[in-house]
């Protein structure tokens, strides 16, 4: 995972007061990101969509929806959320849908609030056909599409990466059935593709992408009204080559008269919050270990299963500063470990420790195993420095999860 310089200064946050473990946002942050975002959605005539499974913090919905030009959702659970909170005030704003599968279920009640649904196979495409011209007589501006797996591999971790051998994840060009997508094409029902490829990456991974994309699809592409390059890019990342992405946008939807959509999720929370974790124990065992009031597997599972090593401010790596610990969590797993941090100072019981740039993917990946306290959700703003503190969890959100 890309550790990415924070776009606020995190040793100004007072954390006297708030609860622990917490994760805290910081709204000037996220609206700097969005700014970015929406930049190049401006300059390449891109729509450009938040991802919500990266990235759900719903009471900053209405500032996304101030920026960005709508919501791409895995499921009805987040196709609601998004039409309920990503979607309000003048601007327009759009509800992709996309599922490795979908029940006939929350299919019927997707196509009651979406605006665009892909399908990740022809059979699901088959299985639904009937109900799909059902739903765009009622509502004519309804859009379906394909997602396609161009199998071209970017990504350097096996389980994130939609391309690897024998992915469930799209359409491969062997079974992209000529006769299926002419004929859903031609009755009008098929208007667009999808692809996803990249995770954390820049503009590079998703030039080399398009150009195999462009080979292996390309006689489809002036047939349809759209194509959306999926997520993965780190836009409102420093080092991201902007212009580059415009350029290339720009060139797609004047080669072929596409819409183009992008779907960044971290883009939108990049070095915009922290895990704030309180020090409860500290003991001994070939090194200094301290017991936080966090867990790796239960607040930010990504540090186990990527792996990476998720930064501390104020700490270094291991021996680099005076004082060494191995951080652990509270449950029962023995691998609950953060990592070894080192200190300038020993570390005292009752100290608060700030994980960085934990808001995206962190917190919509928190689990209760061991019964292990949610954290609290706050959100700062840096220029105010006002707090507000959204919810805290308890017994009731750990007992109403199973019965």
């Amino acid at each position: 995972m890309t550790v990415n310089k924070m776009l606020t200064d995190f040793s100004k946050l007072d954390t006297t007061g708030l609860p622990s473990p917490a994760f805290i946002v910081d709204e000037v942050a996220i609206e700097e990101n969005l700014k970015q975002l929406a930049e190049v959605g401006q300059r390449s005539g891109a729509k450009i969509l938040a991802a919500l499974k990266a990235f759900s913090l719903w009471p900053l919905g209405e500032l996304t929806a101030q920026y960005l030009d709508g919501i791409c959702a895995s499921g009805i659970h987040e196709a609601r959320l998004g039409k309920d909170h990503y979607c309000s005030g003048d601007k327009p704003a759009e509800v992709h849908v996309y599922s490795a599968a979908f029940s006939d279920a929350d299919l019927t009640q997707l196509l009651d609030i979406a605006d665009h649904i892909v399908f990740n196979s022809l059979s699901q495409w088959q299985r639904f056909e009937a109900k799909l011209i059902e739903a765009k007589q009622k509502r004519p501006n309804l859009q379906f599409g394909l997602r396609i797996n161009p199998e071209h591999s970017e990504g350097d971790v096996d389980i994130y990466d939609p391309c690897a051998p024998g992915s469930r994840l799209g359409i491969p060009l062997a079974s992209f059935d000529p006769a299926i997508v002419s004929s859903a094409i031609e009755s009008g029902l098929l208007t667009g593709l999808h692809f996803h490829t990249l995770c954390e990456q820049d503009f590079a991974p998703l030039a080399r992408t398009l150009d195999v994309v462009e080979k292996n699809f390309g006689q489809w592409l002036p047939l349809l009204k759209w194509i959306n390059f999926g997520g993965g890019h780190h836009i409102s990342r420093g080092d991201y080559q902007r212009d580059a992405l415009v350029d290339r946008i720009k060139a797609i939807r004047e080669t072929y008269s596409l819409e183009v959509y992008l779907e960044p999720g971290e883009a939108v929370a990049i070095g915009s919050g922290v895990l704030s974790a309180q020090v409860l124990d500290i003991g001994f065992n070939q090194l200094p270990q301290a017991i936080l009031d966090s867990s790796a597997t239960c607040h930010m599972p990504d540090t186990l299963e990527m792996p990476y090593r998720a930064d501390i401010l104020g700490a270094g790596e291991a021996n680099e500063k005076k004082h060494t610990y191995r951080l652990g969590g509270l449950t029962c797993l023995a691998g609950d470990v953060m990592g070894d941090y080192s200190f300038d100072a020993p570390l005292e019981v009752g100290q608060q420790l700030l994980f960085l740039d934990m808001s995206h993917y962190t917190m919509v990946k928190t689990s209760t195993f061991n019964g292990c306290q949610l954290p609290a959700l706050v959100v700062w703003n840096s220029k105010t420095n006002e707090r507000r503190i959204l919810k805290e969890f308890g017994y009731s959100d750990f007992k109403q999860r199973l019965g």
